[in-house]
């Protein structure tokens, strides 16, 4: 019997192919066309789909059917695919049979626009827990990754997994991110922090603050109101194992992966520290009861 890959091996194999993925994101970006917007979705940012989500989804699926042809994996674009029939799942699995996940751009509108914010999400989920998140952003030429139990790591593209110093998050703007669908919540907020809300305040010329401005000390929370697991789940992992706050809208912790549906958690708020957490608990409380739903 095959044995399984750990979360480290896996992230060891594919991070040369997301160099590379890399590289080509970076070198189109400037290019780019936009492909027929994806249907049925609820936000631009949900809609937008380019070349470089398709090619690099392609990429990433035959460096892992070569590598670990019996792994489970779910990539956005698994419909488009020609690679899903190849895998054996596409869905979550028992404890320890693990499931790679991949958002080719996420960020895809900002990366349209000629951000530089967006980033190649890469996550191995096990049933319970995300197992390991690695975040590559291009044009910043900026990696980081976390593995469970073990923190979070920053680095540049070329550096291996090793070489990367410790990610910590210590200095933040007093500045708050809104996601989609939750503009109301703003004005329980702005008396104390800038609000960049995605909804209302996206501009295509100049850019402002994605989840990944976590890491960078550009944001000191955030209030999501969906944890796709492909993105702003991985993501609030990854802060969370680099020392940041993440409960559910009510502040509860994030319930086991397992318990969830649709490839998502639940709406979550991320926090750099307890005081900040309790704001965005606060606010979310005072705010119309309709946004704790799913």
């Amino acid at each position: 019997m095959q044995q399984t890959p750990t979360p480290r091996q896996i992230l060891n194999t594919l991070l040369p192919h997301l160099r590379v993925a890399a590289a080509y994101a970076r070198q189109i970006q400037p290019q780019i066309a936009a492909r027929p917007i994806k249907e049925e979705q609820e936000n631009m940012f949900a809609a937008a789909l380019s070349d470089a989500d398709l090619s690099i989804q392609t990429l990433v699926e035959v460096a892992l059917i070569g590598s670990f042809p019996n792994i489970r994996f779910f990539g956005e674009e698994y419909e488009q695919s020609y690679n899903t029939k190849y895998f054996r799942a596409i869905d979550l699995g028992e404890q320890g049979d693990y499931l790679v996940t991949l958002d080719p751009i996420d960020g895809t509108q900002f990366y349209l626009d000629g951000h530089d914010n967006y980033q190649i999400i890469l996550a191995i989920l096990n049933a319970d827990e995300f197992e390991a998140v690695l975040a590559i952003s291009p044009a910043q030429d900026i990696y980081y990754y976390a593995l469970r139990g073990e923190g979070a790591w920053q680095g540049k593209l070329e550096d291996p997994l090793e070489a990367c110093r410790p990610l910590q998050i210590s200095e933040t703007q007093p500045a708050i991110l809104l996601g989609w669908g939750m503009e109301a919540i703003a004005p329980a907020l702005k008396d104390q922090y800038q609000i960049f809300d995605i909804a209302t305040g996206y501009s295509h010329e100049v850019q402002i603050p994605n989840l990944n401005g976590m890491f960078s000390g550009e944001l000191a929370g955030a209030i999501i109101r969906t944890g796709k697991w492909i993105d702003g789940a991985a993501l609030a992992f990854l802060a969370q194992s680099a020392g940041c706050i993440v409960t559910t809208l009510e502040g509860n912790p994030p319930p086991p992966l397992h318990s969830s549906t649709d490839y998502q958690r639940p709406g979550f708020i991320v926090a750099a520290s307890n005081s900040i957490h309790q704001d965005l608990v606060k606010a979310v409380q005072v705010t119309h009861s309709t946004l704790m739903q799913p």
